[in-house]
């Protein structure tokens, strides 16, 4: 007994020539394709809607309707199917025209098989894509955010990756690691994922590991027990006993000491683990995400983390990018700050040029960085648009100055002769030089006795 093959790709070939339709349906079929064949075309739609095809192979000229007409039916059934029209009546006007309804190409007759196989194997390649991409567009429209200030934000290929994870491992038990530089939005994703759970309705408690000492953090994890130390006057619940039934979110965890790392890895490897100065063994039902901005594997080399635990925590990784790798999430990202923390009664717009700054500044705080900024120029912008004077010197100074368009000439300073002007210009520069702050620029204009200096 064989085993069955997954065919190469399921084909629909429509000719009303039969003999030359059962030879071509015959020679694929040797190919390792799956292939039905039919000779009268108004039969085509019901095998579509019946067959889930990959490609349609049609006639031109048929009777009753011709190839075009038929391709263009068939993406109303199926808008991700791939057409090939066949002809031995060839012109521009109709390759033309097979191409405006959808068509991915145009075969004239008679062909050798040899010269067919290359263009069905990329079909299916163009297929498979579409496929995937719809399948992407449907992960984020069905992944469930606990606001919307709170979302993964971004359509590049990085974020449909995170996006393409979140979605699978959400409905899982497995422990997640997430990684990437400081300001990524790792905890957006411990946030994706249990939103996106079975466990979405239980707690979601997190805690950073960077910001305790090992004595407190360890308290704070597992809980402790009436005088299991100085100033320990009540027993406290830790955060496992919290986060019971739903996630705890370890921010940091690189920064974890050696001895709380083994008291963790206990409680991922059997859900056992004891309060501080208790000896009652308790059990956790806490799916655990941990992330870090470390290379843990580094760590784990220098001897800083344990290997055991890495392999532990590392079950499911889900890896964010700087934002320097992803330039064409930031207008996206614009638009969603200063819609979801905007400071006036209407969203601020971004003049073009102050755009293409953000746009080519590296952002080394990440989406995090680039909040802050956003803040900032709404504080400072004069009016509902934000522009390149509104941004931090920093920021504008090392995205570099526009292009020049050609024929440009550079831009005129402003006339000496218009106070108004002038002081704009100088009430700008102070506030750029106090990084945007109000009262030590109004100090510094004080001191210059509220003149143009410099």
């Amino acid at each position: 007994m064989t085993t069955p093959t997954t065919p190469r790709g399921r084909l629909l070939v429509v000719d009303d020539e039969v003999e030359l339709m059962r030879a071509l349906c015959e020679s694929l079929g040797e190919q390792g394709f799956a292939v039905q064949g039919l000779s009268d075309p108004l039969l085509a739609p019901d095998a579509l809607r019946d067959g889930g095809f990959d490609v349609l192979l049609s006639d031109l000229m048929m009777p009753g309707t011709d190839g075009i007409q038929l391709l263009r039916r068939a993406l109303e059934i199926d808008p991700n199917l791939v057409g090939i029209i066949m002809t031995g009546q060839g012109t521009i006007q109709t390759a033309v025209e097979a191409m405006k309804t959808g068509a991915f190409d145009y075969i004239l007759k008679p062909f050798r098989l040899q010269t067919v196989l290359p263009v069905l194997d990329r079909a299916l390649e163009v297929r498979r894509l579409r496929v995937e991409n719809l399948r992407l567009r449907a992960i984020v429209k069905e992944l469930t955010f606990e606001s919307p200030r709170y979302r993964i934000v971004g359509s590049s290929p990085a974020v449909r990756r995170v996006t393409q994870m979140i979605e699978k491992v959400a409905g899982t038990n497995a422990t997640v690691l997430v990684r990437g530089p400081s300001g990524t939005g790792k905890e957006l994703v411990a946030r994706a994922v249990h939103g996106n759970s079975a466990r979405r309705d239980k707690p979601l408690v997190t805690v950073n590991c960077a910001t305790l000492q090992e004595t407190l953090l360890e308290s704070e994890l597992f809980g402790h027990e009436r005088g299991a130390f100085t100033g320990a006057d009540r027993t406290k619940p830790g955060l496992f006993e919290v986060a019971e039934g739903g996630t705890l979110f370890i921010d940091e965890v690189a920064e974890m000491a050696p001895t709380l790392q083994a008291k963790l890895l206990r409680v991922l490897e059997d859900g056992h683990y004891r309060r501080v100065g208790s000896t009652q063994e308790k059990n956790a039902d806490v799916r655990v995400v941990a992330a870090t901005n470390k290379p843990l594997e580094d760590e784990v080399r220098a001897g800083r983390f344990r290997e055991d635990l890495f392999f532990r925590l590392n079950v499911i990784a889900i890896t964010l990018p700087p934002l320097r790798d992803r330039r064409e999430d930031v207008p996206e990202l614009v638009a969603h700050v200063l819609r979801t923390r905007q400071l006036g009664k209407a969203p601020f717009a971004v003049d073009p040029e102050a755009m293409r700054v953000l746009c080519a500044y590296d952002w080394p705080g990440n989406i995090r960085e680039l909040a802050n900024v956003l803040e900032r120029a709404q504080i400072l912008a004069e009016g509902d648009t934000i522009t390149v004077d509104d941004l931090p010197e920093s920021v504008a100074h090392a995205a570099g100055p526009a292009p020049a368009a050609p024929g440009a000439t550079t831009a005129a300073p402003p006339n000496p002769d218009d106070l108004d002007a002038v002081e704009r210009r100088h009430v700008i520069d102070v506030l750029r030089r106090h990084d945007g702050n109000k009262v030590h620029a109004a100090k510094a204009w004080a001191s210059a006795g509220g003149r143009c200096t410099g």
